[in-house]
């Protein structure tokens, strides 16, 4: 096998990250815009000493849960090279794409975990509010980038190529519609944001100049919007973080909340001290407090200075909740070196909270939470891999979990967001 090489492959699985498998010649063969049961032809486009990876030409056998691509300029019809990234699970019908992000869970947790898990995987909605029948237009952000010749788009897959587009179908209907106007523009990026209020905020990012030019001039103060999660009101930074979905806060909070009372069917309690890790503006940090019988002492700890000062204004209703900036790992070793007995005895009482990035928590931040014992950690994850290397840790520490419950927040790509409740045996 060499690269450039044509085949014809039998597509037998998903892998992690958005990739189909095959097999030939004794290696496994990666490519995208597949579906499992397809035979398809590919052209071969790297290879290794165990592995090659190739990109699909066309369909010889299609799978019965294979549709046009909502994203036409993703379509398996388009030259690999100019197909855009983004969604990569949008040929596939949406049912079954999740059941085939549900096969990547499973199999991250056998593989990673030390051992399966009981898991599903659900559509969001929220009171009464539900998903479109073929996953489109729920990213309320954007990101989009500015070639040297002044174009805007988004990158083709696998590439920093910028594609021309004449649609953003997973996009809110405002934002498209705010994408589509934007002319020639500085190289750089640019970021769509509608916010609660329904206003398309549109942020350039420009390049900064090369050494020896001006220096590009100061940049504003951040705008601060508003969110709504039900009743509660959030500040946070127009380019800050916030969920992508439309829906997407308001379905963790309140799936917080339920597995806060599968553990604590009266309320977390209140003489106990709870964490909430990578808290950003105070989302779960709320939904920890509204949990408890009476206000309970909580702490979210966040690195960015913006997002814990939105924080602390967020979780004023909360008058036992702080918000402190800070690595992860550098406070609780601090806790650690440094809290009494009392405070060590609450935190072991308590729930501890993490809603790590795409790498997820890592070693040193598992086992800083494991030498603090809390009674039960709620992990919040958008990555199946690295959530089950993370609860491969903190069953190393004698940590349990039951379940595993996702949510499809992503929809016609890869990613999707879990929730595990790790209880101390």
């Amino acid at each position: 096998m060499q690269s450039e090489d044509v085949l014809e492959l039998e597509v037998t699985g998903i892998a992690h990250g958005g990739v189909f498998v095959a097999r030939h010649e004794g290696r496994v063969v990666f490519v995208p815009d597949a579906v499992p049961g397809e035979r398809i032809r590919a052209r071969v486009v790297e290879v290794k000493k165990s592995f090659a990876r190739a990109e699909a030409l066309d369909v010889l056998d299609a799978s019965p849960h294979r549709r046009a691509h909502v994203w036409r300029e993703a379509d398996i019809e388009r030259a690999p090279a100019d197909r855009v990234g983004g969604a990569d699970l949008g040929h596939i019908e949406l049912s079954h794409q999740r059941a085939l992000k549900l096969r990547v869970l499973e199999e991250a947790f056998e593989r990673f975990a030390g051992g399966g898990v009981e898991a599903s995987i659900e559509a969001p909605a929220l009171d009464g509010e539900l998903e479109t029948g073929d996953g489109t237009r729920w990213r309320t952000r954007v990101g989009l980038h500015v070639d040297d010749e002044g174009r805007v788009g988004p990158f083709a897959a696998r590439s920093h190529r910028v594609v021309d587009v004449g649609s953003h179908p997973l996009a809110t209907a405002s934002i498209e519609a705010a994408a589509l106007a934007l002319g020639r523009e500085r190289e750089g990026r640019i970021d769509l944001v509608q916010p609660s209020d329904g206003e398309v905020r549109v942020i350039r990012r420009p390049e900064r100049l090369r050494r020896g030019r001006l220096r590009p001039p100061a940049r504003p103060e951040p705008e601060p919007v508003i969110e709504r999660v039900g009743d509660r009101a959030f500040r946070v930074d127009a380019e800050g973080f916030w969920q992508v979905h439309r829906l997407a806060a308001g379905v963790l909070h309140r799936a917080v909340r339920e597995r806060l009372r599968d553990i604590a069917p009266g309320g977390v309690a209140a003489d106990a001290w709870h964490l909430d890790l990578y808290g950003g503006v105070g989302l779960f940090a709320d939904a920890i407090a509204s949990s408890a019988d009476g206000d309970v002492r909580v702490t979210t700890v966040e690195s960015s200075a913006r997002a814990t000062r939105h924080a602390q204004e967020n979780l004023e209703r909360h008058p036992r909740a702080e918000a402190v900036t800070a690595r992860a790992e550098r406070w609780l070793a601090g806790v650690a070196a440094h809290a009494d007995a009392a405070d060590r005895a609450a935190i072991r009482r308590g729930v501890t909270l993490l809603d790590p990035p795409r790498a997820g928590a890592g070693r040193e931040v598992v086992d800083g939470v494991a030498e603090l014992g809390p009674e039960a950690v709620v992990y919040v994850a958008c990555d199946p891999v690295a959530l089950a290397r993370d609860v491969g840790l903190f069953r190393a520490h004698g940590y349990t979990t039951d379940r595993v419950r996702a949510f499809d927040l992503f929809p016609n790509s890869h990613h999707s967001e879990a929730i595990a409740v790790l209880r101390r045996a």
